[in-house]
């Protein structure tokens, strides 16, 4: 049986969808990243970026997202899409991958956790996430689907981080990009999408984002002694 290391975060939930889309038996572990979890030898042997998620699967290690998103649709043949459009595929899943997660992050960061405000870094991370944004939304006019005619992983690692869209641009969200709106629209609505969003309702994961969340999240910005 697949196991799951999760948390409630973006990339971890494009996984649990993936597994709640496909009806795949899986096992759940948590990992509370604001307590640090994800930096214990046990986990980082199985991540050894010291991320969420990541998956076992019969003795395999499969991190990061994409990859475990990849793997799975390649394995079971499940919402990989067609043959046809594996070029699409691959680009989209690696435009979430190199440019719309990361710069997501980085501008929540910036706007809502950095100990504080640098103007430049706001603008510059809250300038590429609307670009981003603004490419989905001409790609996707006309368009029900990221690729293709039909649901894939490509719209699922989209989802994932279209999802915190007010938190990522602030007031507004998606009011600026009607074509990306109506498709998040669409995948939201979908009836696993909700069984995802259940899933951490039954787990204590730590809220408070205080010192120790601070330091198990960026612990290259503090001092190994202090």
């Amino acid at each position: 049986m697949f196991k799951l290391y999760f948390h409630q975060t973006p990339n971890p939930m494009k996984v649990a969808l993936f597994f709640e889309e496909t009806g795949l038996p899986y096992e759940l572990v948590a990992v509370d990243t604001l307590k640090g979890e994800q930096h214990t030898p046990e986990y980082c042997a199985i991540n050894p970026n010291a991320k969420t998620p990541a998956l076992e699967d019969d003795g395999k290690r499969v991190f990061d997202s994409t990859a475990i998103l990849m793997y799975l649709s390649e394995k079971t043949g499940l919402l990989a899409g067609q043959p046809e459009d594996r070029s699409e595929m691959l680009s989209w899943l690696l435009f979430v991958a190199s440019g719309l997660g990361p710069f997501s992050g980085q501008s929540v960061h910036f706007q809502h956790k950095a100990p504080e405000k640098i103007p430049y870094a706001i603008n510059r991370y809250l300038r590429e996430a609307q670009r981003h944004y603004e490419v989905l939304d001409t790609h996707l006019e006309g368009r029900e689907y990221m690729v293709g005619d039909s649901y894939s992983i490509a719209d699922i690692s989209t989802w994932g981080w279209i999802d915190k869209a007010t938190f990522v641009l602030g007031e507004g969200g998606l009011d600026n990009y009607p074509n990306l709106k109506r498709w998040f629209a669409s995948i939201d609505s979908r009836p696993a999408v909700q069984k995802a969003r259940d899933i951490p309702k039954g787990i204590d994961f730590k809220t408070d984002f205080d010192d120790v969340a601070a330091r198990a999240l960026y612990p290259q910005n503090f001092d190994k002694n202090s």
